[in-house]
């Protein structure tokens, strides 16, 4: 993607989940379903290796076959963004290097985490990356895992010396969101699923939705009403994805954790739909067990969603 092309990046760009075979490694044939699943549903883009798609827990060989099988599927039907997410800044410029010679079309970093840096260390961490990888750069702002934030002056500066060409927001913040709206004309897309609507009808370019995984036709729909300026319409889609959204609260939180809890149900929700053979997650996440998954599939069915067909 040249950059010109990477600042129209808009519309829903699921995190796919990285399926996982019984051995732990990618399992191919689900990733290819998986993104088929997600290109009939009409999405703008999809995104590699981001916190849906265990990018903390993924070794190199696992990154690089879940870019090859994605970029492969996609064929260049849509944006293939690509998580270059890393402790330090040569590891994620060796990661960004890797995504972009096997052809995504931007990468995504985020401030570098474990080591919290100031706004000026994270500056100069985007600095590095842009000078050395050959690809555009999208900031990803996610501070309930990295712990450290990108405040609005750092996007702003960001903005400024063209470093980036876009931002995902996972911050949940939505007058901070409003408020690099204001200050920059980077395309801003939200990772929130449960206010989709509303950041969309105050200038997010998109939609960056985990649940997205699971149903990307209810979030194309809710996008295309919200920039319809039907926002009835899109309110009702949003209020039905929160009520499906539930499933990441099912699992027993005293048996695995909320990051297990979350991400083992959107694996669990794409296997009772038929589109993973596996819902298995990396080490050290737990699986859900079978009551976990039967609740999973009654809420699938509240929702009215049922198998996926081949498209």
């Amino acid at each position: 993607m040249a950059p010109d092309s990477a600042r129209r990046l808009h519309g829903v760009v699921p995190p796919l989940v990285t399926p996982l075979d019984e051995h732990g490694d990618v399992d191919r044939a689900s990733l290819e379903r998986l993104v088929s699943f997600q290109l009939d549903a009409g999405v703008h883009g999809v995104f590699v290796g981001g916190s849906s798609g265990e990018i903390a827990l993924l070794d190199t060989a696992q990154r690089r076959a879940a870019v090859e099988v994605v970029v492969g599927a996609v064929g260049g039907a849509v944006p293939v963004l690509v998580g270059a997410i890393d402790t330090g800044t040569r590891k994620v410029i060796e990661h960004a290097r890797q995504a972009a010679s096997l052809g995504a079309d931007a990468v995504v970093v985020t401030a570098p985490f474990y080591v919290q840096p100031n706004d000026t260390e994270i500056v100069d961490h985007f600095r590095h990356v842009h000078a050395a990888v050959d690809a555009p750069v999208v900031a990803y702002d996610i501070p309930s895992a990295v712990h450290v934030g990108l405040s609005a002056d750092v996007i702003a500066e960001l903005a400024a010396e063209e470093l980036v060409v876009a931002l995902k927001d996972s911050s949940g913040d939505l007058a901070a969101f409003r408020e690099v709206l204001r200050r920059t004309d980077l395309p801003a897309l939200t990772g929130s699923e449960l206010f989709a609507d509303t950041a969309v009808q105050v200038g997010a370019a998109g939609i960056v939705p985990g649940l997205g995984n699971v149903d990307p036709h209810g979030y194309v729909r809710l996008y295309q009403a919200a920039r319809a300026g039907e926002h009835r319409t899109a309110a009702r889609e949003q209020d039905r994805l929160a009520r499906l959204f539930r499933i990441v609260s099912v699992a027993d939180r005293s048996r695995i954790g909320f990051t297990a809890g979350a991400l083992g149900a959107f694996k669990a929700a794409l296997a009772v739909r038929g589109v993973l053979a596996h819902p298995a997650t990396n080490p050290p996440l737990g699986p859900l067990d079978a009551e976990e998954t039967h609740t999973i599939a009654a809420l699938l069915d509240e929702a009215g969603l049922g198998p996926v067909t081949a498209g």
